[in-house]
């Protein structure tokens, strides 16, 4: 089964996306965690998310730019730092930002794309069914363990 982590402080925001993919009729896994530290500590399996049975490492990873703490862009700086085929992990920006200079920095630090969240719910949840229709059926993961 494949796994989206999706990274977002915002528990509304990751309930419309867990609505989304439920309406999306997705197989795959969604992880979500509430900000980049929670993002790191998934990714590396520490904390409570050491069992990678309850906690598998993603295939893809959806990651929202504003949080407090470490945002989207520092999480996105490391990932692309690791070794290996961590670095290879597909990033999809999700986020309310607009703004062109986000989107150059994201593209920058290795981002894979870019959507940015419509406001109404049947917008969000078609973007998030082309999205899955995508990336999870036809791109080929650089990860094949």
């Amino acid at each position: 089964m494949r796994t989206i982590l999706a990274v977002d402080d915002s528990t509304e925001d990751a309930a419309l996306l867990r609505m989304a993919f439920e309406h999306a009729g997705t197989t795959c896994r969604l992880s979500t965690v509430d900000g980049g530290e929670a993002a790191l500590a998934y990714l590396q399996g520490e904390g409570p998310y050491a069992d990678r049975r309850k906690h598998p490492f993603p295939d893809l990873m959806l990651l929202d730019i504003q949080m407090p703490g470490r945002d989207g862009f520092d999480v996105l700086e490391w990932v692309r730092a690791q070794k290996a085929d961590w670095s290879r992990l597909p990033i999809i920006m999700l986020t309310t930002s607009h703004d062109l200079a986000d989107v150059k920095r994201a593209y920058d630090l290795g981002a894979n794309s870019f959507l940015v969240k419509p406001t109404g719910f049947a917008e969000f949840s078609g973007m998030i069914a082309n999205m899955l229709a995508y990336w999870l059926p036809y791109n080929r993961p650089a990860r094949l363990d």
